[in-house]
């Protein structure tokens, strides 16, 4: 029996390697060209670019600035220009209209009044208020508005600030003040007794006047039942009529407790007393009263009496009546009555005023 012998095939031989390595040498060299090229392309963008800004800087066409129009800007005066010609004009002698015209001896016909005017508007500019005017542009244009100037003048008008002051102890504010002064017997002995006479009263009123800014003006007015205006309208505050109002006082202060009909200066309306002193010195159109007695008020026409509280606070309610602000009237009393205090507290304290009492 023969015996078949299968021999296995023999093995397949192996890829050689070379050629692996080549493929993979191109690949590592296609990637090089790619990013090398990419390299190249970029610089060239970077350097075209840079030319492009340098020849931009190059052609650049400068600006020429041309006036067509000369511009004339019109020059405002100076304030001290303003200023000197005020002085100037401050150096002429102020008009006084105090005296009527008088007739020594009878005449066939009879002279008219002189005509009222109005003193302050021929008096000569205040260089302070032109100093005001020109602070008050200058802060409008500088953003601050016109507002600023009408807030600050308060109830005194466009610029005109109120004048603070203080009188007897009392503080008050305003560019008009009015003093009524009581110089009765009574209110004589009474300020004697308090160690404040009259004579005191009379140095605090000039102080006062002496103290009051240029702007201001005053009135004064002594009174028993008739009453004696120092003038019959305020009397703005100068130099010449601060000494003015000076020898009224020296001359004119009346410590006896009387005041007749018929003395020089003397107004004797009827009805008398105090109600009257107070019609007149609101006729004045003050900003502020300030009233000066015991509280104790009589009247001789048309009959002799002593003035009933509820007059005088009807009275003052008269005055007060229609007005768009109250106008203050403060009370200095001497040695007061209870019942007197009580009642111009009350009258005092509804205008907005004060009282003070001197024991």
């Amino acid at each position: 029996m023969s015996r078949i012998v299968l021999a296995a095939p023999a093995p397949a031989p192996l890829p050689e390697e070379a050629p692996v390595k080549k493929d993979n040498s191109q690949r590592r060299g296609i990637i090089a060209s790619i990013i090398i090229a990419s390299l190249v392309v970029h610089l060239a963008g970077l350097a075209l670019f840079g030319l492009w800004i340098v020849a931009r800087q190059f052609a650049k066409v400068e600006a020429v600035f041309q006036v067509r129009e000369t511009l004339k800007i019109p020059l405002q005066k100076t304030p001290e220009h303003r200023m000197s010609v005020a002085a100037h004009e401050a150096a002429a002698p102020k008009p006084v209209f105090q005296d009527k015209l008088v007739s020594t001896r009878p005449a066939p016909f009879s002279l008219p009044e002189l005509p009222k005017l109005d003193v302050q508007q021929m008096l000569p500019l205040d260089p302070s208020e032109l100093v005001s005017d020109q602070v008050t542009s200058l802060v409008g244009t500088a953003g601050l508005g016109s507002g600023l100037g009408a807030g600050l003048s308060g109830s005194g008008g466009a610029g005109k600030a109120l004048a603070n002051f203080t009188f007897m102890g009392i503080k008050a504010e305003g560019r008009r003040i009015v003093l009524l002064f009581d110089v009765s017997g009574s209110v004589v002995n009474k300020a004697n007794a308090t160690g404040m006479p009259l004579g005191k009263i009379k140095e605090e009123t000039l102080k006062l006047i002496s103290g009051l800014p240029s702007g201001a003006q005053f009135g004064l007015v002594q009174f028993v039942r008739n009453y004696k205006p120092f003038r019959a309208e305020m009397t703005p505050v100068t130099p010449a009529n601060r000494d003015l109002a000076a020898q009224w006082m020296e001359s004119e202060w009346n410590e006896s407790g009387q005041m007749p009909r018929g003395g020089a200066g003397v107004r004797s309306p009827e009805p008398n007393g105090v109600v009257c002193v107070l019609d007149a010195a609101f006729e004045l159109k003050p900003d502020v009263i300030f009233l000066i007695s015991d509280g104790g008020f009589w009247q001789t026409y048309p009959q002799e009496r002593r003035i009933p509280h509820e007059d005088l606070e009807d009275k003052m309610k008269e005055l007060q009546k229609g007005r768009a602000e109250r106008i203050p009237v403060h009370f200095i009393g001497f040695q007061m009555h209870p019942n007197d205090k009580g009642a111009w507290e009350r009258i005092v304290r509804r205008t907005g005023g004060k009282l003070r009492e001197i024991k």
